[in-house]
């Protein structure tokens, strides 16, 4: 080492395992288990691309890996067809829960869409009771095998459905029951977000929570709308902010008026860069926006969006990222207090978990380094 220059310590894949995360954009029907789903789809009568559990991953993985977010989309018709029982929401639920405290995750807001979980009879209200109770169980498992989790949920609506404003209302009924927000997901393109006006409108009226879908297929105009006329607490996404920052004359970089915005109100950020790549939003994880964005001073978050289909983990994600960038735990850190400070979970309760979980851990850590 250089006489009076600091060595930076990059971690190890085991120290990022080890290291407490912060998931805020994960989706429920993108992270289930292979061998689950393999299970379950005889009961549902669904025919399966393949018979094992290794297979059946494969087959996820190279079919979300087209470079398209409707190609990528399609894949879910197979983990949303077992996901119609209350058992089997409980079960897909808990696991979730089991599966990102085994990853090191601390705190969770997990989505998915109610309305596409009714075809074995089930109402809105069951399903979204069935899948907290298979939190709360995968919550109870995790504290006694010592991996304290918090998973809350997000009701996302369809964006080119029209049940957007049944869903919201949805969200407000069961807030103070394991639901702490609302969101709205599908293709970008031909569905923006001012078509569920009616939806935000009413959340804002209530006091809600909500997140919007935006700048990952589409660009600056989905992202503008998102948070002028829709008024999102934050972006699912949002890599497509990148497209309003360009290079200074003399270096550095300029913000656009929308960029500089999105910055100076301190809007979170959910980048999910395994799942970018896959759909074409980012070239490659080195060529990332996420990079030019943290050194900028955006409220940047790391997320996993589809366990299944991307074949990753929250340890993946922020191991891709010390790989790429070079990060430290300090880095990771940063990245992990950002998503805690960003959640929808009250505020006295994100500080118990920033000042008792995440922080101590990393002195922990970084002390070991």
């Amino acid at each position: 080492m250089t006489e009076g220059v600091a060595e930076v310590h990059v971690p190890t894949r085991d120290q990022v395992r080890r290291a407490p995360k912060v998931l805020l954009h994960d989706h429920l029907d993108g992270g289930l288990r292979p061998q689950t789903i393999i299970d379950l789809a005889p009961g549902a009568g669904h025919a399966l691309p393949a018979e094992d559990a290794e297979s059946l991953r494969v087959w996820f993985e190279e079919s979300a890996n087209s470079g398209s977010l409707e190609r990528y989309l399609e894949t879910f018709d197979h983990t949303v067809a077992v996901m119609q029982s209350a058992e089997n929401l409980r079960r897909v639920a808990q696991e979730c829960v089991e599966d990102l405290a085994e990853d090191g995750v601390v705190y969770a807001e997990v989505r998915y869409a109610p309305e596409q979980h009714l075809v074995g009879g089930l109402s809105l209200e069951q399903v979204v009771e069935a899948v907290q109770e298979g939190f709360a169980a995968g919550e109870e498992a995790a504290r006694a095998n010592r991996q304290p989790i918090v998973v809350r949920q997000l009701l996302t609506a369809m964006r080119h459905q029209a049940r957007s404003r049944e869903i919201a209302e949805l969200v407000v009924r069961y807030r103070d029951r394991g639901v702490l927000g609302f969101d709205i997901a599908g293709a970008e393109a031909g569905f923006p977000p001012t078509r569920h006006l009616d939806a935000f409108e009413y959340l804002q009226r209530e006091n809600a929570h909500f997140t919007i879908h935006a700048g990952e297929a589409f660009g600056l105009p989905s992202i503008w709308e998102a948070i002028q006329w829709c008024g999102a607490d934050r972006l699912g996404h949002g890599v497509r902010i990148i497209d309003d920052i360009s290079q200074g004359p003399e270096g550095g970089y300029v913000l656009g008026r929308l960029a500089s915005y999105v910055r100076d109100k301190r809007i979170p950020l959910e980048m999910c860069p395994s799942s970018n790549v896959q759909t074409g939003a980012a070239a490659s994880i080195a060529e990332h926006p996420i990079r030019v964005l943290k050194d900028l001073g955006f409220r940047v978050t790391v997320n996993t969006d589809n366990r299944l289909m991307s074949g990753t983990s929250m340890t993946d994600e922020m191991f891709s990222l010390v790989e790429a960038f070079g990060y430290t735990l300090a880095d990771l850190r940063w990245f992990t207090i950002n998503a805690m400070k960003s959640a929808f979970l009250p505020f006295d309760e994100r500080l118990e978990i920033i000042n008792t979980e995440i922080k101590p851990a990393y002195a922990v850590l970084e002390a070991m380094v």
